[in-house]
Parts: C-alpha cells; sequence; structure tokens
C-alpha cells in the first residue's frame, strides 16, 4: 500500500501560549518545556464538518483520482457535534464519490487503525483506492479553567488517499483496556423518563500525563521495534519515523532511545498542538507540501491513544 494523495485543513484562528495566559495560571516558558507547544489553530466560526471536506477534497485532487475511483471513504472521529450521520457522510457528499463510507474511533491511534482497515480491503480484493480522513476538535473536550489539559491540544482535519501496490504493510495494533481510564471524556446522552436523570454523567477530558507518558514511551518503542522486525527492515532503512504528535518530550524520550538524529524524527507539534488521530496526517501533509517526501521513501508511523491502544505501520510514499 502506498499513499498518493494528501490533503489538510485547518481553523484559521491561532492561539498562542500568551493568549492562554491571559485566562489560565499558565505561561509560554510553563508550556514550551512541558509540550514543545507554541500555538495551536483552534475552531470558532467553522465546522468540523467543513474542515474534514476540504481536507479530503484537496487530497482527492492531490492523488490525481476522480470521485469514482475511490472504493472506500474512512473516517477517525473521537467527537463531533453530530453523533448521527457520520462525519463520513459529509465527506462522500462533499467529494462526490459514490463509494461506501464509514466512521471509526481508535483515539488518538485512529489514523493507523484506519490505514490497517483499508489494506484488509485492499488484500481481500475489495478495494484498490481508499481515501481516509482524520477529524478532531479536541479544544471541545477540555475544561479550559484547567491547564493542564487544555493547552496541550489543536483542531485540524488531515486526509490521504492510498493505493494498493500489491506489497503488504507492514502493521503491529496493540490495545490494553486495563489503563482506559488514564484518557477519558465522557458527555451525557438525553434522559428518559425512567432514569435517575440526576446520576447521568457529564465531565470534561482527564488525562493523567505522567501515566499517559509513561505507557506512550514503553508501548511505541515496542510497536516501532515489532513492525520493524515483521517487515524485516533495520532503522537505516526507514526515512522518516513519524510519530503522533501528542508532545513533544514524547517524541524526544524514543528518538534519544534509538540514537537516531532529528531530522529522522520530523514534528509539527510546535504549531498545531495534539490534533488527535488528525497529527500524522497533517504531519504528512505539511512535510509534502515542503517537498521532503520521495518517491519510494519508507514512512514508519506510530501513535497512541485512550483505551488504551497503539499501534504502528510502515507506508510507501508513492507520489
Amino acid at each position: 500500500m502506498k499513499i498518493i494523495g494528501t490533503g489538510s485543513a485547518m481553523p484559521k484562528h491561532t492561539v498562542s501560549n500568551a493568549m492562554l495566559s491571559e485566562f489560565l495560571d499558565t505561561s509560554d516558558e510553563w508550556i514550551v518545556p512541558r509540550t514543545g507547544i507554541h500555538t495551536r489553530q483552534i475552531i470558532t466560526d467553522e465546522t468540523l464538518q467543513k474542515l474534514a471536506a476540504t481536507a479530503a477534497c484537496k487530497a482527492l485532487e492531490d492523488s490525481g483520482l476522480k470521485a469514482e475511483d475511490i472504493d472506500f471513504i474512512l473516517c477517525s472521529n473521537v467527537a463531533s457535534n453530530y453523533v448521527t450521520p457520520a462525519m463520513s457522510a459529509f465527506i462522500q457528499e462533499a467529494t462526490g464519490c459514490t463509494c461506501p463510507f464509514l466512521d471509526i474511533n481508535g483515539a488518538c491511534a485512529g489514523f493507523i487503525y484506519a490505514l490497517d482497515i483499508a489494506d484488509a480491503y485492499m488484500k481481500s480484493g475489495r478495494a484498490k483506492n481508499v481515501l481516509i480522513v482524520c477529524a478532531e476538535e479536541v479544544t471541545k473536550f477540555c475544561n479550559w479553567k484547567q491547564r493542564e489539559t487544555s493547552v496541550l491540544f489543536g483542531d485540524g482535519a488531515g486526509a490521504v488517499v492510498v493505493s494498493c501496490d500489491g506489497e503488504d504493510m507492514p502493521v503491529v495494533l496493540t490495545g490494553d483496556a486495563s489503563h482506559r481510564d488514564v484518557i477519558t471524556y465522557r458527555r451525557r446522552l438525553e434522559s428518559t423518563p425512567f432514569e435517575d436523570a440526576s446520576t447521568s454523567i457529564d465531565e470534561a477530558m482527564i488525562l493523567k500525563g505522567r501515566d499517559v507518558f509513561r505507557l506512550a514511551v514503553t508501548a511505541s518503542q515496542r510497536d516501532i521495534k515489532a513492525v520493524m522486525e515483521k517487515a524485516g527492515l533495520e532503522a537505516k532503512d526507514i526515512r522518516y519515523f513519524m510519530l503522533h504528535q501528542a508532545n513533544k518530550r514524547i517524541v524526544a524520550a524514543i528518538q534519544e532511545n534509538m540514537g537516531l538524529p532529528d531530522e529522522n524524527f520530523p514534528t509539527n507539534i510546535d504549531h498545531t498542538g495534539n490534533t488527535s488521530s488528525a497529527s500524522l496526517p497533517l504531519l504528512i501533509d505539511e512535510m509534502a507540501r515542503q517537498g521532503r517526501m520521495h518517491q519510494g521513501d519508507r514512512l514508519l508511523l506510530n501513535a497512541f491513544g485512550a483505551g488504551f491502544v497503539t499501534g504502528a505501520a510502515i507506508v510507501k510514499w508513492g507520489k
């Protein structure tokens, strides 16, 4: 499987650390050493559906394919203001595709899981070209009076078109529900006449930072090693190690452990924040637009997220 097109769409409103310090007990000096984040984009008068559709249309155009060439649409989305219809329905309409569509919730690892589903469809012969869109508005999950979580996140949508090239995509997926409480976000649903509405739960995101750091570094190193062994590749065979942009310190810890230079571990969290499952396709699209991708480059993609789910995959740049 190879990537043949990319696209992205970001909210127009940029929020700096200095702007956050106007209503939070925080500062640039507090945020940057802990996270690596300087600015992030936050949805104001846009809709996530529009961002997702824009990213999808850009990826489709970039691929050189037509709407009728797309065999399946996958959208990774943790939550939005629409519970139903799925986000992928808006994407299908905007792109003019007529293929089946599906939303998945793999948390921040959603892009890896979507790649695996696309690969399975290709191996079964049911799809040749798949449009994957990751659209997230994580800033709507936060308690904006709590600096520990609200300073971390940004909104955005990234998309790729992947195509079957006859080669297997090495992938490793893991899950450990015993750690499901390290990241949680619960919303109150509509009450019925048959329940005690006072017991309904509605709480902003809870993120246990130290536990997430420990789990992320351990799981990512394990998955990266496992997927390279599965592929029969060494670090020198990988052009870029592209990790979920959750925290610059997590990326740095993994890079240091592998003993590889900065150029092999690109990041953009400094100006995007943590955009959940959108972080990897956003990074891929940004690097593509900068001319940093070349035909045949192998990209090792790695992510972790609430659940606790993790994954790593190796894909080729096919343009």
